[in-house]
Formats: C-alpha cells, sequence, structure tokens
C-alpha cells in the first residue's frame, strides 16, 4: 500500500465532527506571531488573551514550597482548595457552597468541554462569544444556538431575546453560557439584567454556566454573579488564568448548587478517564490564591486601575478614528466595529473581518481577531483587541508609586505600554488613510 492509499484510509476514520476543524484561534494567532517574531518581523501581539501580569509573589512562594508534591491527588481535587474556592465564592458573591461542590480541573477550558460529554442538551451561546465554547460542542456532538446580541446593547444578551428562543420548545434541555466580563467585549450585566436574565432561565429551568474568569478584573472590583439571583441551576466557572495571571498553570474550578451534584458526579467520573487529577504543586498554591488577602487585594486593585487607564487611552483614539467600540466594563479587550470605514476598506479589496485583520497584520504589523471567530458574521467588519502586550510587572510596580487616591498620570499608558498604544496608533492611522496600504512591519 502506498503513503496516499495509506492516508486516504487513516482519513476514514477521522471522526466527522473533527474533519476540517480549525485550531483554536486565539492559539494560533499566538503562535503565528511568534513565528513570524522568529523571522525577524516586528509584530504587535493583541490576539490572544494572555494575562500581561505576573503570578502574585506570595502564590509563586507556595508553589516552590510545594514542588515536591508528586502523588495522585482527588480526582475532584485537594480538599483544602476546593474549601478555598467556596470561601472565596462565599465572601465575594454570597453564593452558599462547600469544598463538596467544587471540581478542579486542568483549565476551566477541560471543564468546560466535560460539561459538554456528559450533559446531553443544547447549548445556548450569545455573540459574540469566546472562541472555544461552540468547536467544543462541534466535538462532541452537540446542538449549538446562537443568541445574536446588537452593539447598541452594548453586545449583552437581553432577557427577551432569550424568552424568545426558548418558549419555541420550553422543555427542552439546555445550557446558557454566560461569560462577563465578556471575552471578546469587556462588557457586563449590571445587577437589575442579571434578576432578569435569571427569571427567564428560571422559568425554562435553564443550566446556567457562568463563566466568571474575569470577574476579578471588573474595573471597579463590582463583580455580580448571576447564582445569586439563580442559585439552583448556576455553575460558577473560574480559574487562575486571567485575574491571578497564571494562564499557563492551567488550573480551572466549577462549583455546583447541591441541585446539580449528579453532574458534578458524571463529570468526576469522565475525568478520572481523562485528566486524573489536575498538577498536584499547582493545587497546593492555589489554596493560598483563592484565600486572598492584603497583597492578593492589593494586586488587583493595581491590576484594574492598570487595565481601566490604559482602556481610556484606547478608546480615545479609537474614538478619533471612527472606529467603535464600547468602552470595556473589566477584563483587557476592545471588541472593534470597522463599519464606519466600510467603503474605503471595499476600495482596498477587504469586505470580510478575516480579511481585515490579515491586511492590517500584513501591512502594520498588528495582530487582532477577526469577529467571525467570535460567532459573527464576516462581513459586519468586527474584530478583537487584546491590550496586553505590555509588562505587567513594571506596569504594577509603578502603579503602587502613586497613591490609590490619585489619578495616574496622563502619559502612564505610553511609558508602561508603548506596544499597545504604538499598535493601536498604527492600527488607526492604516484604517484613516484613504489608499490602504502602509509600511511593511
Amino acid at each position: 500500500m502506498n503513503r496516499q492509499e495509506g492516508d486516504i484510509k487513516d482519513d476514514v476514520h477521522l471522526n466527522l465532527n473533527v474533519r476540517g476543524m480549525k485550531p483554536s484561534a486565539t492559539v494560533a494567532i499566538n503562535e503565528y506571531c511568534n513565528r513570524l517574531r522568529e523571522q525577524g518581523r516586528q509584530v504587535f501581539k493583541l490576539g490572544l488573551g494572555q494575562s500581561p501580569f505576573p503570578v502574585p509573589d506570595s502564590v509563586v512562594d507556595e508553589l516552590k514550597a510545594n514542588a515536591h508534591q508528586k502523588d495522585y491527588l482527588e480526582v475532584r481535587g485537594l480538599a483544602a482548595l476546593r474549601e478555598a474556592v467556596a470561601a472565596h465564592l462565599r465572601r465575594s458573591q454570597g453564593v452558599t457552597g462547600h469544598a463538596d461542590d467544587v471540581l478542579i480541573g486542568p483549565g476551566s477550558k477541560e471543564l468546560m468541554f466535560l460539561l459538554q460529554i456528559v450533559f446531553y442538551g443544547d447549548l445556548l451561546i450569545p455573540t459574540p462569544a469566546w472562541v472555544s465554547y461552540a468547536p467544543q460542542a462541534a466535538i462532541v456532538g452537540r446542538h449549538v444556538t446562537w443568541l445574536n446580541t446588537e452593539r447598541s446593547e452594548g453586545w449583552l444578551l437581553t432577557p427577551e431575546r432569550l424568552n424568545r428562543v426558548c418558549r419555541e420548545d420550553p422543555s427542552r434541555p439546555r445550557v446558557l453560557v454566560l461569560n462577563y466580563p465578556s471575552n471578546p467585549t469587556g462588557q457586563t450585566w449590571d445587577e437589575e439584567a442579571l434578576r432578569a436574565l435569571a427569571a427567564v432561565t428560571a422559568k425554562y429551568g435553564i443550566i446556567v454556566l457562568s463563566d466568571e474568569i474575569y470577574g476579578g478584573l471588573h474595573y471597579e472590583g463590582r463583580h455580580a454573579s448571576i447564582a445569586r439571583y439563580y442559585p439552583e441551576r448556576t455553575i460558577i466557572s473560574g480559574g487562575l488564568s486571567k485575574w491571578c495571571g497564571a494562564g499557563g498553570w492551567r488550573l480551572g474550578t466549577f462549583m455546583f448548587p447541591k441541585r446539580l451534584r449528579w453532574l458534578r458526579d458524571a463529570m468526576t467520573s469522565v475525568a478520572s478517564e481523562s485528566f486524573t487529577s489536575t498538577c498536584a504543586p499547582i493545587q497546593y498554591a492555589a489554596v493560598r490564591a483563592f484565600h486572598g488577602g492584603m497583597d492578593i487585594e492589593r494586586y488587583l486593585r493595581a491590576s484594574r486601575r492598570v487595565l481601566r487607564h490604559l482602556a481610556g487611552d484606547i478608546a480615545a483614539r479609537l474614538k478619533k478614528a471612527a472606529i467603535s467600540a464600547p468602552f470595556p466594563a473589566g477584563a483587557f479587550y476592545f471588541f472593534l466595529d470597522f463599519s464606519n470605514h466600510r467603503e474605503a476598506l471595499a476600495r482596498r479589496g477587504i469586505r470580510t473581518s478575516e480579511a481585515l485583520c490579515h491586511r492590517l497584520l500584513e501591512d502594520t504589523g498588528v495582530a487582532i481577531l477577526p469577529g467571525s471567530d467570535f460567532g459573527r458574521p464576516a462581513t459586519e467588519l468586527n474584530a478583537r483587541l487584546a491590550f496586553v502586550d505590555f509588562d505587567g510587572a513594571r506596569a504594577l510596580t509603578e502603579a503602587e508609586i502613586i497613591p490609590a487616591d490619585m489619578p495616574l498620570p496622563d502619559d502612564f499608558g505610553r511609558i508602561i505600554a508603548p506596544n499597545v498604544l504604538n499598535a493601536v496608533e498604527r492600527m488607526c492611522a492604516w484604517v484613516e488613510r484613504p489608499e490602504g496600504g502602509g509600511a511593511r512591519a
């Protein structure tokens, strides 16, 4: 049998759900940017949403102290960590929960995948949405219902839209994904809106997967969980990757209400046959992170302060360039709308968000992700900008020098995040230039 025949035979056995599937867009753009840099290109990495801030020193010290921990831990996770997660949610959200309600995994992404494996039902995803929700559903053959949102509504799902979808088949089993502050928009619901959404989910018995991985980065420190208003069927998803700067550590958390312990048990069984347990030293270190304390609070306040100030600088330049984007309430994203430049872009042969991002990278070295990767129609000309290409450790140090009751200086963003602001300036100048083009980075 020749090589070509072997390839064809192997292809026959490929799962139809993954045939033709591309790598995660956020992972792919990061790896592509790294390759361009290796080739000597200047690239501004505003594609991958990785926290720029270092892991807090106290948490790093705890990891060092527990580097010797080598044994497999309980599948559900270290008991002390599960209790620390539950206590953190009791303190911050007033949600009743204990160690038995928590499941630890190697990243919340893996736990979300396990949820879709064990729960047979539709996935409701408001768009724009994080890039991996729908592909995970496709892998396991789950049906996805997209809940389109509007720019005029801040790209936020409304109770009315959710009700219209659910009333067509009120008893259908469903999981609604709510991610807030949002990746890719940075937007969040206020408590009144969360109450209204909770009323609809309760009406139809929907399970809510509340992805609150960015909750600690709400700029005002006032993140509210929908579990406050719909505790009976809300799973709170979190982890260390965003607020604690530890994306590469791969530690995620789910907290289940008691009514959904059957779901926790099913996921635990599948976990025992897949990842077995999460890295032991990292679990021990995570106990320190979730216990909190003054040093963690200082770290979070400084992180929010830096991000909020930098977002202000970006928003001012976007407005000047007539690029629409709601101001984020948290996290480190802008969801850009280039539709004001539709005709000028079309004259340059750019009619989709993917073409826009490709040309922008080629012409300027600025890497952002097209809105089509987040579930939006390609012709909307949307894109996500992740303003993370800066030295987070230096930024925190510089911010802490300035008293918390004083505003950061006007030139603070330029000092601590020149790559980000230079990239935004390049992008805006590229859009504003009628003939297009621009110096190749």
